[in-house]
């Protein structure tokens, strides 16, 4: 059954912030806030310090890629009121070439999720404090999570004996060792099976 609180929580915020909230669903019965990008910090805000709301603990900031999206990049704001008891999920569109304004100076816990969520996906927050990955290494190349990265990854790293260090490579996938026995998948089991030849021989 609907959590008919959190319906009305979402048509009050909506009714407070009709020029930042797009569009309130239910989900799951799962209160979701579609937002404008450009005022998150302001809608955040208002969750955090509100007397209804009183959001005062971000969760988690992350992604989710839709390729086929113009803008294809989702960023999710998940929020937690111990005081009522309640959760709440606030979403924005974004792309590549549209920066998402940062809410550090709302929530200073966005600060690490915001630098994963620019790691995993390359969406970039303006104004971020110190934005650089956090989950990945320094020399790694593109953004693991998004649905056109490949699965090998770009480069490879290894520790080389002869140099003393850690060096980056391009992937190489050599096919030399590649064989398959009967048993592969791709070429299915055949009539007789390597071996059956011997059962047939009498001492």
């Amino acid at each position: 059954m609907v959590d008919v609180t959190l319906r009305d929580l979402g048509e009050y915020v909506q009714a407070a912030l009709p020029d930042a909230v797009l569009e309130m669903t239910m989900d799951n019965d799962e209160l979701c806030l579609i937002v404008e990008r450009e005022r998150i910090a302001r809608i955040l805000k208002f969750l955090r310090d509100d007397v209804n709301c009183q959001f005062k603990q971000l969760m988690d900031v992350c992604g989710a890629d839709y390729p086929e999206r113009e803008e294809r990049f989702e960023v999710v704001y998940n929020l937690l009121s111990l005081t009522h008891n309640r959760r709440i999920r606030v979403k924005l569109a974004a792309s590549p070439e549209t920066p998402v304004p940062t809410v550090t100076e709302v929530f200073s816990s966005a600060n690490w999720w915001e630098r994963e969520t620019w790691d995993m996906y390359g969406i970039f927050f303006r104004d971020h404090p110190d934005l650089r990955r956090i989950l990945s290494d320094y020399g790694f190349q593109g953004h693991p999570l998004r649905k056109d990265f490949p699965l090998t990854g770009y480069v490879e790293v290894r520790y080389d004996d002869e140099v003393k260090r850690v060096v980056y490579e391009p992937v190489k996938l050599p096919q030399d060792f590649r064989t398959f026995d009967f048993l592969s998948p791709w070429e299915g089991i055949q009539e007789q099976l390597p071996g059956d030849e011997k059962a047939k021989e009498q001492p």
